[in-house]
């Protein structure tokens, strides 16, 4: 069963709130760009949701979250639960989608989550947010793009402009570890996400692109994760501590999908940790 499948069935169980933020709908932040290089047809542009808090708070602090879903399934709207969730505790919450493989590939899809970013920065403020304490999070696939987008120079994100980056088990953290071991195939699109070239293989992972201009980053991790998942996030946090010894990670008694599914419920601690660690990124 795929994992938004089981996202549905867990938001089928809670109690709904009376809705107390400003959703915006499907707002296009590429432009007349193209879609991807595949030159793909007869696709529609990737668009964002946002999520803004009620009330007449000034300059909330803004969260750009990415979805995951192996890089080639999964959809922004599924994550409503999450953009109200952190709009109801004063966070501008940013929700873009992005177009999935095989019609894309990571880069393609790097280089929509930095316009995404770019677009907030320069936005934000319509919607009540502070351009200047902008963080970015993804669970999975979508904790990679998030992550490859900010650290690797090509995309052209400025890390200043970023206050800080929260992992939420990310995958692809380290591709050309992975890779190397494992060859792409068509399994999963992998041989479209990632090509079979093996010196794209770095250029597709964060783990290379850390320095000591790299924003904050706290990490989650399930201890019943993928092993993959398990591997590359150990090998990414023995490079970050040489930079941020500080870092924290937080490991959880979760599998892969609960990771985010916990997410449902607007009580749940994570809420509190990653507000608390945008609070402290001043």
């Amino acid at each position: 069963m795929r994992p938004y499948i089981y996202i549905a069935m867990a938001i089928l169980s809670v109690t709904m709130l009376s809705c107390s933020s400003t959703k915006h709908k499907n707002i296009s932040y590429l432009g007349e760009e193209i879609i991807s290089t595949s030159q793909a047809e007869n696709l529609e542009a990737p668009t964002l949701n946002i999520y803004e808090p009620s009330g007449d708070q000034e300059k909330t602090p803004v969260l750009i979250y990415v979805h995951g879903g192996n890089w080639n399934q999964g959809k922004k709207e599924i994550y409503w639960w999450l953009g109200r969730n952190f709009a109801q505790k004063d966070v501008l919450a940013v929700l873009p989608g992005y177009t999935l493989s095989p019609n894309a590939t990571y880069d393609d899809q790097a280089a929509q989550i930095a316009k995404a970013i770019a677009w907030t920065k320069e936005n934000a403020a319509r919607y009540g947010g502070d351009p200047e304490k902008i963080f970015v999070t993804g669970h999975s696939a979508g904790g990679h793009l998030v992550a490859l987008a900010v650290t690797n120079p090509k995309y052209n994100i400025n890390p200043d402009d970023i206050s800080g980056i929260i992992l939420n088990d990310a995958a692809g953290l380290d591709m050309h570890h992975y890779l190397s071991e494992n060859p792409p195939s068509a399994s999963d699109n992998y041989n479209t996400t990632w090509t079979t070239n093996p010196k794209l293989w770095k250029d597709a992972s964060p783990i290379y692109f850390i320095n000591d201009k790299t924003p904050p980053i706290l990490s989650y991790l399930g201890s019943k994760t993928y092993p993959s998942i398990t591997v590359a996030n150990n090998r990414f946090k023995e490079e970050l501590i040489k930079f941020q010894p500080d870092a924290r990670r937080i490991t959880l008694d979760k599998k892969h999908v609960p990771m985010i599914t916990q997410y449902i419920f607007g009580s749940n601690n994570r809420y509190d940790e990653i507000i608390q660690f945008m609070s402290e990124q001043e």
